[in-house]
């Protein structure tokens, strides 16, 4: 072994020598390193016969025992053959150790650990050597792993060591995780530095500490992956630290003094981050560009070269960055190095922006060249009337005056353009534009009002399930069953009909198409049942009957929350499916939907019993169950159903028609405990203080099976806070199609989630709220105003459609949305800004009239709260908006009061604005249309 670690003539005679005798270290059992005596340089070590076989049997020892410290010296005596004959003893057992449950995962890891570094030294191959050491289940987490790798791997030449370097360095996880190792086998083989995102992102982790410039202006590695860091789509974490410029382990500052010093080259750094910026991307990852583009600032030149850089960024660059190129373009604009072109094309692209300041300051910057240059007006003032349209009326007057101080001077043509453009003003504007314009603005600023809604959604039928294997398989493998309830009807009920056709065939198709090897472990199906999966494991035999049956039998503690319930049914469903599938018990479902929104018509669910009765088939308890919960209940056809149902003369056919004719909405109730002064006391969030009451019903209670009957009231009316995975959510509407409130009711806890925390997908339902039948009550008006509340924004999507729908339905409670949003605002649980952004939103879709009732009902009680609403000026702002589009008025407690005050807040000025709006005669007649 050389002083590098190389060891030499490796086959079936090897000679090493080291000094006078060769060291190895030897992990003792504890796995800590010893030094053994090998040999001598005058006495080579011959390995071979039937010594190589006791030396393999040592290997695998340690490898077992987890001293990973004692492989390399048992590697050490190893000739080729032996190390052949060890990989596949290796390979056996990785696999044996994958097959371990989790109770051995302590174990696992230290054998792991042998494996990972024996492993590497038994193969011959560097792609062999790269994917084992990239193995996702051998990868070394510790440092001294690679430490131990890079000693087997000693004897290897550099162009081997170059190419697994290389491997490994392309693979993100393994890069990002096995730093050390890839950084010591490029150093040993010299090798190019692997600049991707997994090593530089490691790099990036080991380098920064508090000599981090020092430690980048004496590693080589810097010129090279510090230009690819620049380029990377998600910028690496230690580069995004929030640390000031003045701490030493700040980036952007350590690279602005190498730039400085020359160690990286200036241009370059300013062309990586101009381009980074462009790219666009998170704020976060953009971050790092611009800081260190403000410290490496670009020159004169520079600046003037990348002017169509800078106007793509303020279009469509995030914030911080528009600004930035914002600043810079005004920078040139006062040098008078920009073009009238292309700030025309500059100031259209910010005037669509939706943020304020930048909107403001182009304005000013388009002013301030005007008055410098007034022969730019044919060109500038047709860009500036974008403004006219922007959702803040305020940016409207600001456009507008400034056309109209430089409007004398526009060709005809233009002035004709100007007007219009005049037509996307504010009603409240369009006095001023008729002022201004004359005749030119025409008929832009009259017309009557017509309030537009989404279609009413027309129910759409089921169609068939799969009628062979081949189509169900692609079926399972290809939709997004636990996202489509529809497809995941179809596919249980489609399973369930081909197992009795051709179960052979399709136990063969499943076996084939599908990974089975955990479905017979115990643990597999013990939290969940995987969707389908369980009902294939029933139908390959994979079960054990004691589970099956305590699984279907199985009853919810009263404590459970609502959405556990929710999943109870649909759990109790799989499993007794998986019970029975292929049997004579189970020929088919009988709960599969008629309708996409998961309900049953009455006259199809009564042939489907006597399809049964003529089968002599009793129903299976949970499949009748949900059966009867998605059976429409309130359609013309339910009396018809409901005689035909107990002609069948069978008990469930009378069950049936017991249920069609005496059962009456699903009932629940909702209050709220008084929320807390503090935390501890549990009654600070919205979630902990939701309490949902549902009616007693003593036929769910006596027929129901165990998993349903906390429809009837089983669960206990307290609050409950959830620790558990909210799964299933686009399939719980399908559970209770038929009773709106009810659902609402159920779902609010985990739309309270999405209020309170940083939830995503939690207002999911809402959709399926607005499709469904049923009564619609305050639940209902909670679901909606929990969405419209919600933090994440396609959540608050969700809801505005919801609302839209329910509206074009006629099912609306406009004013007791409003009421529930007044409180929720009130006491701090629902923020202004996010009610303001969904209400605009619903607006903007030309539902001025409908979003205008929902703030009727609730501005009163803000607008009368002692303390001003914190963000009220935003809603303000809508609602005027909603009134000047749709010629309401009338008076608005509160806001007299409000509007009268002096200052110049936003609030105030929408306060006046919406004051002026009520009392204005608009003379406008409202009509309605879908």
């Amino acid at each position: 072994m050389t002083d590098d670690g190389a060891v030499t003539g490796v086959g079936s005679e090897m000679t090493t020598g080291v000094g006078n005798s060769m060291t190895t270290g030897v992990g003792d059992s504890m796995g800590n390193d010893t030094v053994k005596t090998v040999g001598s340089v005058d006495e080579p070590v011959r390995v071979g016969g039937s010594g190589d076989g006791e030396a393999v049997e040592k290997l695998l020892e340690a490898v077992r025992a987890g001293h990973a410290g004692q492989v390399p010296a048992l590697l050490l005596p190893l000739d080729a053959a032996a190390r052949k004959a060890a990989l596949g003893k290796l390979k056996a057992l990785r696999s044996e150790v994958r097959a371990w449950d989790w109770k051995r995962w302590n174990e696992a890891a230290r054998v792991r650990r042998g494996l990972y570094v024996a492993g590497a030294g038994c193969q011959t191959g560097a792609a062999a050597a790269a994917t084992w050491l990239g193995g996702r289940d051998l990868m070394g987490w510790r440092p001294e792993d690679g430490v131990l790798v890079l000693k087997v791997l000693g004897d290897r030449d550099a162009a081997w060591a170059a190419d697994v370097a290389q491997r490994l360095a392309q693979r993100p996880t393994v890069a990002e995780n096995s730093y050390p190792l890839i950084h010591g086998l490029v150093t040993r083989s010299g090798c190019a530095v692997p600049a991707t995102d997994g090593y530089v992102l490691a790099w990036t982790r080991q380098i920064t500490d508090s000599r981090l410039l020092e430690r980048l202006r004496e590693d080589p590695q810097t010129p090279v992956l510090v230009p690819h860091a620049l380029t990377m789509a998600e910028t690496p974490d230690r580069l995004t630290w929030s640390v000031g410029p003045e701490a030493p382990t700040h980036w952007p500052t350590a690279l602005a003094a190498l730039v400085a010093e020359g160690v990286l080259d200036r241009a370059r750094v300013v062309d990586l981050c101009v381009s980074r910026l462009l790219r666009g991307g998170r704020p976060r990852d953009l971050r790092f560009p611009m800081e260190v583009l403000r410290l490496v600032e670009p020159d004169a030149a520079e600046r003037r070269e990348r002017v169509a850089d800078w106007i793509g960024m303020t279009a469509d660059a995030p914030s911080p960055v528009a600004g930035y190129a914002q600043e810079v373009l005004a920078g040139l604009a006062a040098e008078g190095a920009l073009s009238t072109g292309a700030l025309a094309e500059m100031t259209g692209g910010v005037l669509f922006r939706t943020e304020k300041k930048l909107v403001r300051a182009q304005l000013t910057l388009v002013g301030k060249v005007l008055a410098r240059e007034p022969g730019a007006a044919d060109e500038l003032l047709p860009a500036v009337a974008e403004a006219f349209g922007h959702e803040d009326t305020t940016i409207q007057e600001r456009a507008l005056k400034l056309v109209g101080r430089h409007a004398a001077a526009v060709d005809v043509s233009v002035r004709r353009e100007l007007a219009e453009q005049a037509g996307l003003l504010s009603p409240v504007h369009r006095p001023a534009a008729a002022a201004l314009f004359g005749d030119d603005l025409g008929d832009a600023s009259v017309g009557p009002y017509e309030e537009i809604l989404p279609p009413v959604p027309e129910p759409q039928p089921v169609g068939p399930t799969a009628t062979t294997v081949e189509a169900l398989v692609e079926e399972l493998l290809t939709r997004e069953l636990p996202e489509d309830p529809v497809a995941f009807e179809r596919a249980l009920d489609g399973l369930v009909r081909l197992a009795r056709q051709d179960r052979a065939a399709l136990e063969a198709a499943v076996r084939e198409s599908f990974s089975t090897e955990s479905w017979p472990q115990e643990y597999y199906f013990t939290h969940s049942t995987h969707g389908v999966e369980v009902v294939l494991a029933g139908l390959l035999g994979l079960l054990p009957k004691a589970v099956t049956g305590s699984r279907r039998e199985r009853t919810l503690p009263e404590s459970a929350c609502h959405h556990e319930a929710l999943t109870a049914v649909l759990e109790a469903r799989l499993w007794e499916a998986a019970a029975l599938i292929g049997t004579d018990e189970l020929p088919f479902l009988l709960a599969s939907p008629t309708l996409h929104t998961g309900e049953i018509d009455p006259s199809v669910l009564v042939e489907r019993l006597r399809a049964y009765r003529d089968a002599r088939v009793e129903p299976a308890p949970a499949d009748f169950a949900q059966a009867l919960l998605r059976v429409g209940r309130a359609g013309p056809s339910a009396g018809p159903a409901a005689d035909a149902a107990a002609a069948l003369d069978t008990p469930a056919g009378r069950r049936l028609a017991s249920w069609l004719r005496t059962t009456g909405p699903l009932g629940a109730k909702v209050r709220f405990l008084r929320r807390g002064a503090d935390r501890p006391s549990m009654k600070w969030w919205l979630f902990d203080r939701i309490v949902v009451e549902i009616d007693e019903s003593p036929v769910v209670r006596a027929e129901f099976p165990p998993a349903f009957r906390w429809v009837g009231g089983a669960l206990d009316a307290t609050p409950r806070r959830c620790h558990h995975w909210i799964g299933s959510r686009a399939l719980w509407a399908s559970v209770l199609p038929v009773d709106r409130e009810f659902l609402a009711a159920c779902v609010l806890p985990s739309l309270a989630w999405g209020v309170d925390g940083s939830q995503r997908g939690t207002a999911e339902p809402l959709i399926a709220l607005g499709e469904s039948e049923g009564p619609v009550g305050r639940a209902v008006a909670l679901a909606l105003a929990f969405g419209i509340g919600g933090h994440d924004a396609d959540d608050r999507l969700r809801a505005v459609d919801a609302v839209l729908v329910l509206a074009s339905r006629g099912s609306l409670d406009a004013r007791g949305l409003g009421t529930e949003l007044a409180w929720l605002v009130a006491e701090g649980s629902v923020k202004p800004n996010r009610l303001a952004d969904a209400l605009r939103t619903a607006a903007a879709s030309g539902a001025y009239a409908t979003v205008w009732a929902v703030l009727e009902a609730a501005l009163p009680e803000l607008l009368g709260a002692e303390k001003p609403v914190r963000g009220l000026g935003e809603v303000l702002a809508v609602a005027a908006d909603c009134v000047e589009r749709c010629g309401a008025g009338g008076e608005l407690s509160g806001l007299d009061a409000v509007a009268s005050a002096r200052g110049s807040s936003q609030l105030l000025v929408q306060a006046k604005r919406l004051s002026g709006a009520l009392r204005l005669v608009a003379g406008q007649t409202l009509t309605e249309t879908a």
